[in-house]
């Protein structure tokens, strides 16, 4: 039998008789108009009725339809006294005031019992709602709290399910407290003929599920991490494919040329975890230690998932700090004595030295390249040669002397960042120290904004027009292929300017906060520890390593993603003459272009076909959701979303409207992101226009 959605109670109503995998619980609703015109009968209706706490719940037109979703936008209240009509009334109008100025008399408000002895309960969608295809996803919160979910509060856990799981490709206890809703799920799919659902329940104490709320699942699908080919095969050929590997070994860490670090299942990548640890072992380190260790790195992910973002702050020893002996200490838990616990820190002093040591240290080779990368892209545009053999060139010095050296100095600055946590943590620095130094420190975000301050718009944007926020992605636009989407350059007030570029160079303290600078005392102690420790520099090496390591980080990046846009920018004029735009040319893999410059061949035809099998995959893609770390086969069936720990670059504090960027939206205006708290999708140096606007914080 079909049945139509319709308000939340009055589908609530229809499934009562209907429904045989959960219950609903008695209930009573009326409409807005209804209640104007005689409360005083409802509210006796209401009384009699119910003996027991009520939940006062919205019902209204525009919480729920077709068109959109407004879950947990409008007011419920709570453990009313059921005999007390007075409450009642009260929790009644400001449900109803919680409707706007735009309510309908023919909205309605839902009147139920409050559910006892709750185990658990939340929200499940039949399909994921970022792909549209039959992923169960189930995101509850243990506990009385009905409404914690839809409230978002801060405890919710997730789980993904694909819809055809068997049992046996479950893993812990998922089949005992989810093959109800599960059930649930399946049966309202019927009920509702195969429409999505989104759905909310409860789960008692004795095992009863009570269904909630039952409403279509506005399906609109979003990308989000899923790279299309083109973008996914540059980052393979400029980082993950050799130069990760060529960068580490370079600086002393196991040889592993030749791995490629990252596969990809279904067009979705990921970081060979196993192999991405090994990278971080000293050469030098002891063959059995060495295996130890890495198993020990896996099994403290495995345990702890939500690490998955800072395995090289809270679980690799990648690098000699001045707190590292203490911090081994942890390998005590798993079986690594004193003795070998003193090996790992040796080999990782010795590599240590050889990166930060002022007469040969790695990290200046690096930087010298940089030179290099910029010398070698100017003589390639000033020759003669076609647009094939630029893009060829662009991207093989981008590897020889933009990724390969911005790698260690990634690398460098990563070391750099600990150390200076070191300093913290032996109880040198404070942390107010901590966020002066960085401050200090000259930054492309900074740099920028006081040049959108200083500059025309013609140098400005010769300086940052390669600049676009998805690195990789064509369709991306440069800053000066797009750059009234960007920047106001109408703008006359430069008041407003100076204000920023100050909030950008102070974003981790007030104006009145101290200039970063060390006393006599604390430069003995660092001296001193330098000297125990047993790693080759002096105080002010160490400083001038630690500031450049920071600095050249983001401008080495700067610097190497101009030959990438520039290489993007040639495609999509080779595309062009060929007769296909960019929104094709992002679906093809930078491998023909490779092609092209050393055969001789139908161009067309060959573009044609990778444009094709980019498509085909990319189909593929979309449809198939995983997890973000998979540690099994089992993984891809039914797997919980791990615990998120925040990353806070600053210890300030802020409250304001909060608007996830989109720059594709036709409505989308600079101006409107003044006093806002910006959310994008990655911390991308193409980004950096930001902060020539007045954003109020940075997600």
């Amino acid at each position: 039998m079909s049945v139509q959605f319709a308000s939340k109670a009055r589908t609530l109503a229809n499934l009562r008789s209907l429904l045989k995998s959960a219950k609903i619980a008695d209930l009573l609703y009326f409409s807005v108009a209804e209640w104007q015109q005689n409360s005083h009968e409802i509210l006796q209706k209401i009384s009699a009725k119910f003996a027991t706490p009520l939940i006062i719940r919205s019902s209204c037109a525009a919480e729920d339809n077709h068109k959109t979703s407004n879950a947990g936008a409008f007011l419920s209240l709570l453990n009313i006294d059921a005999k007390n009509q007075n409450a009642i009334s009260q929790a009644i109008t400001k449900v109803i005031n919680s409707y706007g100025e735009n309510a309908l008399a023919s909205d309605e408000v839902l009147v139920q019992p409050m559910l006892q002895r709750v185990k658990f309960s939340g929200v499940a969608f039949s399909h994921d709602p970022n792909t549209c295809s039959p992923y169960r996803i189930i995101s509850w919160q243990d506990g009385e709290d009905t409404t914690a979910v839809t409230a978002g509060n801060s405890q919710i856990q997730t789980i993904q399910i694909a819809a055809e799981t068997n049992a046996k490709n479950f893993s812990g206890n998922l089949v005992e407290k989810f093959s109800g809703v599960l059930d649930l799920i399946k049966e309202l799919l019927t009920i509702f003929d195969n429409q999505p659902i989104d759905c909310e329940f409860a789960v008692l104490q004795n095992n009863e599920i009570y269904l909630l709320q039952a409403r279509p699942l506005i399906l609109k699908q979003i990308i989000g991490i899923r790279p299309k080919p083109l973008a996914l095969s540059l980052y393979r050929e400029l980082v993950t494919d050799n130069i990760w590997a060529y960068q580490r070994h370079n600086y002393g860490y196991r040889n592993l040329r030749s791995f490629p670090l990252m596969p990809n299942f279904f067009g979705l990548p990921y970081i060979d975890v196993r192999l991405s640890f090994n990278s971080f072992i000293p050469a030098s380190l002891n063959e059995v230690i060495a295996g130890r260790l890495v198993d020990y790195y896996i099994q403290r992910l495995v345990d702890e998932p939500m690490l998955h973002d800072k395995v090289e702050f809270e679980i690799v020893f990648s690098c000699y700090t001045l707190d590292l002996p203490e911090r081994l200490k942890i390998l005590q838990n798993f079986s690594f004595s004193q003795n070998e616990q003193n090996a790992i820190a040796d080999a990782l002093r010795t590599l240590t030295n050889r990166i930060i040591r002022p007469k040969d240290a790695l990290w200046q080779g690096d930087a010298d390249k940089l030179k290099i990368l910029n010398d070698r892209r100017e003589k390639l545009f000033a020759s003669g040669v076609d647009n094939l053999e630029k893009i060829y060139w662009l991207l093989e010095d981008g590897k020889r002397y933009g990724t390969l050296p911005f790698a260690g100095l990634a690398r460098a600055g990563f070391i750099a960042v600990q150390m200076l946590k070191s300093l913290v943590a032996v109880g040198i620095l404070s942390h107010d120290d901590y966020d002066a130094f960085m401050n200090s420190v000259s930054t492309v975000s900074g740099q920028l904004a006081r040049d959108r301050k200083n500059l025309d718009r013609t140098t400005f944007l010769s300086k940052y027009g390669h600049l676009r926020p998805g690195t990789y992605d064509i369709l991306s636009p440069r800053y000066d292929e797009a750059p009234d989407l960007y920047f106001n350059f109408a703008e006359k007030n430069k008041q407003n300017l100076v204000e920023n570029v100050e909030n950008v160079e102070n974003v981790a303290a007030e104006k009145s906060n101290k200039i970063f600078s060390l006393t006599l005392p604390q430069m003995k102690q660092i001296g001193e520890l330098l000297a125990h420790h047993g790693l080759q520099c002096d105080v002010v090496s160490l400083l001038d390593f630690m500031q450049s390591g920071i600095q050249l980080r983001e401008l080495s990046k700067f610097y190497f993603t101009k030959n990438l846009s520039d290489a993007l920018a040639l495609i999509s004029q080779v595309g062009e003459n060929l007769g296909f735009d960019k929104q094709d040319l992002a679906f093809c893999s930078v491998g023909v272009f490779k092609e092209l410059h050393v055969s001789a061949t139908k161009a067309k035809v060959l573009l044609q076909r990778s444009i094709e099998q980019g498509k085909a995959r990319f189909e593929q893609t979309t449809k198939v959701s995983l997890p973000p770390l998979i540690t099994s086969p089992q993984d891809i069936w039914a797997f919980e979303y791990p615990q998120t720990l925040p990353n806070f670059i600053t210890q300030k504090q802020i409250a304001a409207e909060v608007i996830a960027l989109n720059l594709s939206d036709a409505e989308f205006k600079t101006q409107n992101l003044i006093g806002k708290i910006v959310c994008i999708p990655n911390a991308d140096p193409g980004f950096d226009w930001l902060f020539s606007h007045k954003i109020a914080a940075l997600i």
